[in-house]
């Protein structure tokens, strides 16, 4: 073991001149510097305070040079432009990617056949990318604890880095990227449905339906356009005498008679978006269905389709021990009440006008009512020559042997389901005529 070290005290005596002060100095010479103990150790501790030092200065000059050199964009997930950012990304293609996420879009169609496609965006982690010659550092973090309580996804940032001296550039980046979405959803109908309390897309952007395509009565689609345009060009009009800017649109009459897809081409021609709202929804709350129509699109139409099927089962729900989460009263309040929306366009579809309660059919929650029926000769007429142009003699004949069946009425869908599979065959339509009172038996 090593021996402990010893003082020499006649020593500190003898090297003094017996003065207090002396004999400090002197033990301390003895007792510090002499001792190779306690010198071993003092140099120890100045090396590792001095590593500390320096350690502490280089975080510190890195740090400064970081805040004065390079400049930090963070976009959190809730915001719109997050999404708009990673679509541009993922089509830019000065980019280096080492992590990518696939987003599938699966499509269904009637006919069984399905359509996929695929496309990678850049996944947590690392990119880098070059833009307008200025390299920038994009980090996509995700994180594991904290939630997106809308539809329960982590939540999400994206954060840029680029020098500070090309930090405008980050403006001229978002703008691209909202330019470039907007032009994805240029000439097309965008549908939106509610997740949680906010309104989103709902698949792809649909191409506008034209106005003409919709085939119903005479009179009747432009008495509808007229009014809406009117609407919508009145708001000093309501303002002034105090009238809560908003109309509400009823359409009513047998199923397949082209309600939704008149609004769907209403929507073409305006230049307007569609929020479709399901009153059925369990999760959905009176609190919610209030947020939502307070917080819809601009330039947006409201539909409430089969609203007299909404409140059918709520009896029902009850005895299953739950309860419908909409009340009619909370639907009342939300069309027409203190904290209802203003400069709102609502479309509400029935098949079944008379199970709707008078308090719903009052001027103010419904302003406007149109029936829309089956088709008439003269509609009859206009699908035909529009799937059979200048097919007038042929025209003549369907509408001969479509009276032979003694029908009281067909629906326009019906007339369009015969069209479609005859597309290019006016004669196999007429031969097919019969199959429009027996739709049971295939016309195939």
């Amino acid at each position: 073991m090593p021996e402990t070290p010893s003082f020499d005290l006649e020593k500190i005596k003898q090297s003094s001149d017996g003065s207090v002060t002396s004999m400090a100095s002197s033990a301390f010479n003895e007792i510090v510097v002499n001792n190779p103990y306690f010198a071993a150790g003092g140099g120890l501790m100045l090396l590792g305070t001095g590593l500390a030092v320096a350690r502490s200065s280089v975080i510190k000059s890195s740090s400064f040079l970081y805040r004065q050199m390079l400049v930090d964009l963070e976009i959190p997930s809730k915001d719109k432009s997050y999404l708009w950012f990673l679509e541009w990304m993922s089509q830019y293609k000065q980019r280096s990617s080492r992590h990518l996420s696939v987003e599938t879009n699966f499509v269904q169609h009637d006919n069984g056949s399905i359509t996929t496609k695929f496309s990678l965006v850049p996944g947590p982690g690392n990119h880098l990318l070059r833009y307008k010659g200025a390299f920038m550092l994009v980090k996509r973090e995700r994180s594991g604890k904290l939630l997106d309580m809308t539809n329960g996804t982590p939540f999400e940032t994206v954060t840029l880095t680029t020098l500070y001296r090309d930090r405008n550039l980050f403006s001229e980046l978002l703008l691209e990227a909202k330019e470039m979405a907007l032009k994805a959803q240029e000439g097309k109908t965008v549908i939106f449905t509610s997740w949680g309390p906010e309104w989103r897309p709902f698949g792809q952007p649909r191409m506008k339906r034209m106005l003409g395509s919709v085939i119903l009565d005479t009179g009747v689609a432009d008495t509808i356009v007229t009014d809406v345009k009117d609407f919508l060009t009145s708001g000093d009009w309501y303002h002034k005498r105090g009238i809560p800017y908003r109309r509400g649109y009823l359409l009513y009459g047998p199923p397949g008679s082209g309600k939704t897809s008149f609004i769907q081409a209403l929507a073409g021609e305006l230049d307007y978006n569609i929020c479709i709202l399901n009153l059925s929804e369990n999760n959905l709350t009176d609190d919610r269905l209030n947020h939502l129509m307070n917080h819809i699109p601009s330039r947006s139409i409201l539909l409430l389709e089969d609203i007299d099927a909404a409140f059918n089962k709520r009896e029902q729900a009850d005895d299953k021990g739950y309860v419908s989460g909409v009340t009619f009263s909370g639907l009342l309040n939300a069309l027409d009440g203190v904290a209802s929306a203003e400069e709102c366009l609502t479309f509400m579809t029935t098949n079944h006008p008379e199970k709707l309660d008078p308090a719903l059919l009052r001027p103010g929650r419904i302003d406007f009512k149109q029936y829309v029926g089956n088709a008439t000769d003269d509609q009859i007429k206009r699908m035909f020559l529009r799937f059979y142009e200048g097919q007038d003699e042929l025209c003549e004949k369907f509408l001969e042997e479509y009276h032979k069946l003694d029908m009281e009425s067909i629906s326009t869908a019906q007339l369009q389901g015969l069209f479609v599979y005859n597309k290019r065959d006016p004669i196999s339509a007429i031969k097919s005529v019969k199959s429009l009172k027996h739709p049971d038996n295939s016309i195939m």
